[in-house]
């Protein structure tokens, strides 16, 4: 049984990430919100393109300042808005009204708020003085062309699509969506869809829906195969079939000792090296990852998919999900590589921790922030089973091994999700 670590850099080594030459295309920027970055972005433009005001006040010259027995200047007929060019300089003695974002007239260097003038007639008298280059956006301040605007790798959102906006980029290169097939296993297992009510045993396949929308939410295109009964030649030919049309296929159930848990088998049959067999977990111990070849994939340009077989209570899938799937997607999308593992933190657990200590176990629970401090409040219930008690859930607070309680009170680690 391999440690919880150990099982990270096993997955995250197996992982090859896309080529930004064949696994990406080029998208309008309307189109890329949460899309990782193929290729580094460079500013086409100076910003500021020009030097301007960063607040409505007076343009003036700082060196005129030094040659007057008081503060006054005149002020120059014209006002100098956002969006208006100019060629006016200023003269020797002279003020403008300028407004935020507009463009500075040749000499002036220093900007003046109202609320630190008075103005009489055509007069501006200063309640300060100010400092030279006060409230002035100097051109190429905040990046000069030619500069890495956005680096490859990066997750695009609001501010990142808004800048390339400003740089005038019309159509970006970002990374394929890696295709992540599901294959949930059991006898048991109905359709959400099924018009007949449920027969004593049956359950719906609710691992279907979650992992579903975990692999959407890492920015992966979900491929459902539904749900396959305990069958070797039935879960085979789904299996086989899910191997050569994603890069990633999850399956749920059937990696345990049970008699009717064939997955690790069939892998076995097909080719496939099998890299872990179960971790040191609590939930989710029987995790298994394969690599395989499927010479039928044509979708990417790597012929070697991981394969993971996660168990079926809903809450071992999930946290299977959380510490282990998700930064193999991170990684095979071209994120960078602080995506590719979870964030921790510590935070004040508001009940007592309790744990087995042989296996590094995850409790989860609601993380909050009262008075800017982090707080962890535990569910009462850890079944892997109980899905309705991860119902809210936003973290998980982590118990190391050998670890066996934590008092209310004590700062926990905790892993965001």
């Amino acid at each position: 049984m391999l440690s919880v670590a150990e099982t990270e850099k096993i997955i995250l080594d197996l992982v090859k990430p896309f080529d930004p030459e064949i696994d990406s295309e080029i998208l309008p920027l309307t189109k890329v919100l949460n899309r990782i970055l193929a290729e580094d972005i460079s500013s086409k433009l100076d910003f500021p393109h020009w030097d301007n005001s960063a607040m409505d006040g007076y343009a003036l010259r700082y060196a005129d300042l030094d040659n007057l027995q008081e503060l006054k200047l005149a002020i120059a007929s014209d006002e100098i808005a956002a969006g208006v060019a100019i060629a006016q300089s200023l003269n020797q003695g002279e003020c403008v009204r300028i407004f935020t974002g507009g463009m500075l007239p040749v000499g002036a260097d220093t900007i003046i708020m109202q609320e630190d003038i008075e103005r009489i007639d055509n007069f501006l008298y200063l309640k300060v003085k100010p400092n030279q280059g006060d409230y002035v956006r100097r051109k190429g301040e905040f990046i000069q062309a030619g500069t890495t605007l956005i680096k490859s790798g990066t997750k695009l959102g609001a501010t990142e699509i808004g800048a390339l906006a400003s740089a005038r980029c019309q159509t970006v290169k970002v990374y394929r969506q890696p295709k992540i097939a599901i294959i949930s296993t059991g006898n048991e297992l109905v359709r959400l869809n099924d018009s007949q009510p449920l027969q004593l045993g049956q359950i719906i396949d609710s691992n279907l829906y979650a992992l579903s929308t975990l692999i959407e939410q890492s920015g992966a295109i979900a491929i459902p195969f539904g749900a396959v009964c305990d069958n070797k030649l039935e879960l085979e030919s789904i299996m086989q079939e899910a191997i050569s049309s994603a890069d990633i296929v999850i399956s749920t159930g059937g990696v345990s000792v049970g008699d009717y848990d064939y997955v690790e088998e069939i892998l076995e049959k097909m080719g496939a090296d099998i890299h872990v067999r179960s971790v040191a977990i609590k939930p989710g111990k029987p995790l298994t990852v394969a690599s395989i070849e499927s010479i039928l994939n044509v979708n990417r340009s790597e012929d070697k998919i991981l394969y993971f077989g996660v168990p079926g209570n809903p809450v071992s899938a999930m946290m299977s999900f959380w510490r282990f799937i998700r930064g193999a997607i991170a990684k095979l999308n071209g994120s960078h590589k602080t995506h590719w593992y979870p964030q921790f933190i510590k935070a004040i657990t508001t009940a007592d921790l309790h744990s087995q200590g042989r296996r590094e176990t995850y409790l989860w629970g609601t993380l909050t922030y009262q008075k800017g401090s982090p707080i962890f409040q535990p569910v009462k219930n850890y079944s892997s089973g109980n899905l309705i008690s991860v119902i809210g859930t936003n973290a998980l607070a982590v118990m190391r091994v050998n670890q066996t309680y934590l008092p209310a009170g004590d700062e926990a680690i905790i892993m965001l999700i």
